[in-house]
């Protein structure tokens, strides 16, 4: 396999990491970028463009996008934390108060740190949308704003998939005027020089790869965590009328993510497009300045990022999480660098996170999926190597 990209002095061990995931692993076209204290340190990519396709023929190439599922998310919880470093959103505040549809059905004392929690109680909806109805703004909010909760808001916690996206496009666009695509790429993408998008332009559609399954292989003894599920998380995902099964249906039948039509639609749970290296420079700007230029989070702001507001067992998930504001944090479900890391994983391959501690961001996108939820092997053979890097010799 042909790695491609750079490796500061150091680093070695995630060049290795990232080559035997292609050799070991399944995997068919990805990319890994780290920055430490505000300096890219690693930045490589291999394989195909296109899951299926042929890397002589269509390689992933420097400039390289992929769909990162709810890697997105991490991105889009920036927002709501920027908007209250500025001043314009009350975390404490009921979302009724931006948002006076979302009181119906008892969420009127649903604050937005709830909201961003995932403990609003709103993971599923009483009838899926269609793909029509969830690109659709208008139509997808205000769904969301009439549901009534699955439980009494505030008293458990429970991942929020697809309806994420639609909670948190209805309260940025009450609070700013503009959709959350729009706010990220004029407020985030563009300053930083980002090449990522929640709702991709035409005109960069060339550059993304395809999505698709990839064979679950796993080398012996290579140090990942445990595939096989336990049974109760199993039977959830088979049972048509679990939370787990309903949440992750809440768009019926489940979109073509290759499908030009989701990739260009807003929808901040799901569907952002990202290069590896545009995630983990977005991850360093909130811990400082990056390349000696922007910086996203005030001190106080990034404390806010890293802080737990929800753990324990996820009524969705099955397994015990740990959330911030939006943000994933590290645990056993979802393991990042170490305690102070926040960010997201995206179901099937794509992590982006940032660990205060050590100054390191993090980004990996690929196009094969697996069937993984919040900790793929592959993504944590990395993070293990960046881990072993920064051990003293």
């Amino acid at each position: 396999m042909d790695v491609r990209g750079t490796v500061a002095a150091g680093f070695e061990p995630v060049r290795d990491a990232f080559l035997h995931n292609f050799e070991h692993r399944g995997e068919r076209g990805a990319a890994v970028a780290v920055y430490r204290d505000g300096v890219k340190v690693v930045d490589l990519w291999a394989g195909a463009r296109d899951v299926d396709g042929d890397p002589g023929q269509a390689p992933w190439a420097v400039d390289t996008a992929q769909v990162v599922r709810s890697a997105t998310k991490g991105v889009a919880a920036a927002v709501p934390l920027l908007l209250h470093q500025r001043g314009q959103l009350d975390l404490d505040a009921p979302v009724g108060t931006y948002w006076p549809e979302f009181k119906a059905a008892g969420k009127d004392r649903v604050s937005v740190r709830q909201l961003l929690a995932h403990q609003a109680g709103v993971p599923v909806l009483d009838r899926p949308l269609t793909l029509a109805e969830a690109v659709d703004p208008e139509t997808a909010q205000a769904a969301v704003a009439a549901q009534a909760p699955a439980w009494e808001p505030g008293t458990a916690h429970g991942y929020h998939p697809h309806t994420f996206s639609w909670l948190l496009g209805g309260l940025v666009h009450r609070v700013t005027g503009r959709t959350i695509g729009r706010w990220v790429a004029e407020e985030i993408a563009r300053p930083l020089g980002l090449d990522l998008w929640i709702g991709l332009p035409h005109d960069e559609a060339h550059r993304v790869g395809r999505l698709g399954p990839v064979e679950e292989t796993e080398p012996p003894g290579g140090g990942a965590l445990k595939l096989r599920p336990k049974r109760s998380v199993t039977e959830a995902y088979r049972d048509p009328g679990s939370l787990t099964r309903r949440a992750f249906g809440a768009i019926d039948p489940q979109p073509d993510e290759n499908d030009p039509v989701y990739r260009a639609a807003e929808l901040p749970g799901s569907a952002g497009v990202s290069t590896a290296r545009a995630l983990a420079r977005f991850y360093a700007s909130t811990l400082g300045p990056v390349d000696g230029g922007v910086r996203l989070f005030a001190p106080a702001t990034l404390t806010l990022a890293r802080t737990e507001e929800s753990t324990g067992p996820d009524r969705v998930l099955i397994v015990s999480t740990r959330f911030g504001l939006g943000h994933m944090l590290h645990g056993p479900a979802s393991p990042l660098l170490g305690p102070t890391s926040f960010g997201h994983p995206g179901r099937g391959g794509s992590l982006g996170f940032a660990d205060p501690e050590s100054g390191i961001a993090f980004g990996y996108v690929t196009n094969g999926m697996r069937r993984t939820v919040t900790a793929d092997p592959r993504a944590q053979a990395l993070v293990r190597a960046v881990r072993a890097a920064l051990s003293p010799r």
